[in-house]
């Protein structure tokens, strides 16, 4: 009911304005003649931003449960952010469906000025920030570790959350646009730039500095990359290229467990 109440303040202060402004227009007008028309309006401008920022707002907002751990969309901190979320699919080294096909990519809200530093730094270069995963629940951290039971490349899970589980950390590559681009490196409309291994490669070559089987294409893409996410205060994790730690990303918290839809 109070929002009924607000509204009906709104309209009769709406009211009371526009009948001073005629009054005022009517006494500043020429004596015996008509009060001037007000002036129109051009379409052109009235600035539509507010409404499109509070629809994609709306889009974008998350439940109660993951607001309640400090959890946002990264489509709210990242508007252009490309989704490749790996594990809503079965393109993944699981080879199963992790994460339901419409799943959202959220972040704890500290890294939000991060991740916004640096994908405003690669817009620059025409590039954009692809996110692979972003947080992870526990239930499936511990299927992958009993498919990957090396902590090497698979985090092994414990009576806390940490790194993807506390929303903390992201696997993220970069795409470009490039009307050539081969069918396996499509996502959406972009073209992802050669990073010398996929998503997921368990192998010497997805080590964030390596040299050897890396072209030197890939090595200058992997430390731009690097440059940008840093220049965010995210750092990235020597094993894999593509994942990135923000601040507190190795503190021990209790276990969270919100949906990803």
């Amino acid at each position: 009911m109070r929002w009924r109440s607000v509204g009906r303040l709104a309209t009769a202060s709406a009211a009371v304005t526009t009948a001073l402004t005629l009054s005022m227009a009517c006494a500043e007008a020429a004596p015996g003649g008509p009060p001037p028309p007000p002036a129109a309006v051009s379409d052109a401008s009235v600035s539509h931003a507010p409404v499109s920022h509070a629809r994609s707002a709306l889009r974008h907002s998350v439940d109660k449960q993951s607001r309640s751990v400090g959890l946002v969309d990264v489509k709210t901190v990242v508007a252009d952010a490309v989704l490749d979320l790996r594990y809503a699919t079965t393109d993944n080294f699981v080879g199963e469906q992790l994460y339901p096909r419409n799943a959202r990519c959220l972040v704890h809200e500290s890294m939000a000025p991060g991740l916004r530093t640096a994908a405003q730094t690669l817009r620059a270069r025409g590039e954009t920030l692809v996110f692979w995963d972003c947080y992870r629940p526990h239930s499936v951290q511990q299927r992958m570790f009993r498919k990957v039971p090396d902590p090497a490349w698979v985090a092994a899970p414990g009576p806390y959350s940490t790194s993807h589980e506390s929303g903390r950390s992201v696997d993220v590559t970069l795409a470009v646009r490039n009307p050539s681009c081969p069918a396996p490196r499509r996502v959406g409309d972009l073209c992802r730039i050669d990073m010398g291994t996929d998503f997921d490669s368990f192998t010497p070559r997805a080590t964030a500095f390596a040299t050897h089987g890396v072209s030197v294409s890939a090595q200058a893409a992997r430390a731009r990359l690097r440059r940008a996410m840093t220049a965010g205060g995210l750092s990235v994790y020597s094993g894999e290229w593509w994942h990135f730690d923000g601040p507190g990303a190795d503190v021990r918290r209790p276990i969270i467990d919100v949906p990803l839809t």
